[in-house]
């Protein structure tokens, strides 16, 4: 029997790799693998509805794995800058935007538990 997968545009869909089939259909629909709460998957013909949220993701990813993971262009430059002497850091530039960095991560919703540090694994 062969499933049909609606809103990928022919890419291979990499859902569930390395999880059992019921896992993965749970991913998919949403809900768990009896079937109890509303199911994307019909019955009589297997076919599996992407949701817009991943078909978005799938794009993004498609995109992020499009681009080169070093820009060479720029590397080269600052090389050549290093190399010549006439690289300078600038300190307050460099302040400014963690600063900035810092503040654009605080407001990003915290979406995993803190991470106990050494010291309060052992009680202290």
């Amino acid at each position: 029997m062969t499933n049909k997968i609606n809103g990928l545009n022919g890419g291979a869909a990499a859902i569930g790799a390395g999880r059992p089939a019921d896992k993965a259909r749970d991913v998919v629909t949403g809900g768990s693998s009896n079937g109890s709460s509303g199911t994307a998957a019909s019955a009589a013909g297997g076919d599996v509805h992407i949701t817009e949220s991943a078909s978005t993701l799938a794009a993004l990813e498609q995109a992020v794995r499009g681009l080169p993971a070093v820009d060479e262009k720029r590397v080269a430059q600052l090389q050549t800058a290093i190399e010549q002497g006439t690289y300078t850091v600038q300190p307050q530039h460099i302040a400014d935007q963690l600063i900035h960095l810092e503040g654009t991560l605080a407001r990003l919703p915290d979406t995993q538990q803190p991470v106990p540090s050494r010291n309060d694994s052992q009680g202290q």
